[in-house]
């Protein structure tokens, strides 16, 4: 294995582990490259990886942190919806359904669960410029969500990954996703004031946090009659704000 490779092994341990708290500022180069016994050029080519997978963020005169979600982050990773004009803008979350139940073939397929395990299923109704564009289905596993309520999750201050990581200690990395059209069943069709049967899209997402975990399975169905699903296949290295 490469040497930049076993930096960069060394120091995701150390922010999976809570060593490295996200939000928290990196020692110096030096401090580090000298801890670790390399030069300051490899510990640099591993911190550009986990730079380039938003692991790690750059800010210029004020060192490197460790990656937070937030707003921002979501739009610009998670996020691909936008009016077909180009305007994107956080939608404002509205929680549709909140229960405690037991996993589904396919959910519990994806995040690696038997069927019939405990999960929460989650339903939210996404609005974007005062319009329900987006019925998201989310199941977590029950156990690693423990405490969790339907008044926290209602009232969390930040995004949705923003609670998994202040209060549960999960950090999604990635996402994997698969897109369909499809046809808005009755409950989508509610959510989102469509005639059932309306031609949607239908994107069904599993979210990963260390170790290739999964930890989130989605399905959302977006009404793109005014709005475009538009992904980046490519970003700047460090563009992360």
């Amino acid at each position: 294995m490469p040497l930049y490779r076993v930096v960069k092994r060394s120091l995701l341990t150390a922010i999976e582990s809570g060593g490295c708290a996200p939000g928290q500022t990196l020692p110096s180069e030096t401090e580090i490259a000298g801890a670790m016994g390399v030069s300051i050029g490899t510990l640099r080519r591993a911190v550009d990886e986990l730079t380039a997978e938003h692991i790690l963020v750059r800010r210029q005169g004020r060192g490197t942190f460790v990656a937070t979600h937030g707003t921002d982050r979501f739009l610009f990773q998670f996020f691909h919806v936008e009016r077909a004009d180009g305007l994107r803008e956080a939608p404002v979350v509205e929680l549709v359904s909140f229960e405690r139940a037991r996993a589904d073939d396919e959910p519990a397929q994806a995040l690696q669960l038997r069927a019939g395990e405990a999960v929460f299923r989650i339903e939210n109704c996404l609005r974007l410029q005062g319009s329900a564009v987006i019925h998201d289905r989310l199941t977590l596993p029950a156990a690693l969500f423990k405490g969790l309520t339907e008044r926290r999750f209602r009232e969390r201050p930040g995004t949705i990954y923003q609670l998994y990581q202040s209060d549960f200690g999960i950090t999604v990395l990635r996402a994997s996703e698969r897109a369909r059209a499809t046809a808005a069943d009755r409950q989508a069709a509610r959510v989102l004031g469509l005639p059932t049967g309306q031609p949607v899209l239908r994107v069904r997402r599993t979210a990963f946090t260390f170790g290739d975990r999964p930890v989130e399975h989605r399905v959302s169905i977006i009404d793109t009659a005014h709005h475009d699903y538009v992904q980046q296949l490519s970003r700047p290295a460090g563009s992360l704000s």
